[in-house]
């Protein structure tokens, strides 16, 4: 059993964005926040946050690692800091 838990599935994510107001994702992990400015997003291959205006959230569902974005989306950035630093300030980030 435990070779079993080893062999992870493959990490596999898309991101489909449609006229830059329209952004679905695969791969979600979870949503560590969102305002209408910015998303923060826990996927299988890292953060990823997600800047625009009047953003909003159409569809979550984790089930099935999904999630639809809709506003005038800006950018999309992964961040691939470890879990261990998610709580350090940005500062301590800027000088590592």
């Amino acid at each position: 059993m435990l070779d079993e838990k080893k062999i992870s599935k493959p990490k596999v994510q898309n991101l489909i964005l449609e006229n830059r107001e329209k952004l679905s994702i695969t791969g979600v992990i979870d949503v560590e926040s969102f305002n209408d400015e910015c998303v923060v997003i826990e996927t299988e291959l890292g953060l990823l946050i997600v800047r625009g205006d009047d953003l909003h959230i159409n569809k979550l569902n984790l089930d099935s690692s999904e999630l639809d974005i809709e506003g005038d989306i800006v950018s999309c950035e992964y961040n691939d800091r470890e879990s261990s630093n998610r709580n350090s300030s940005f500062f301590s980030r800027m000088f590592r």
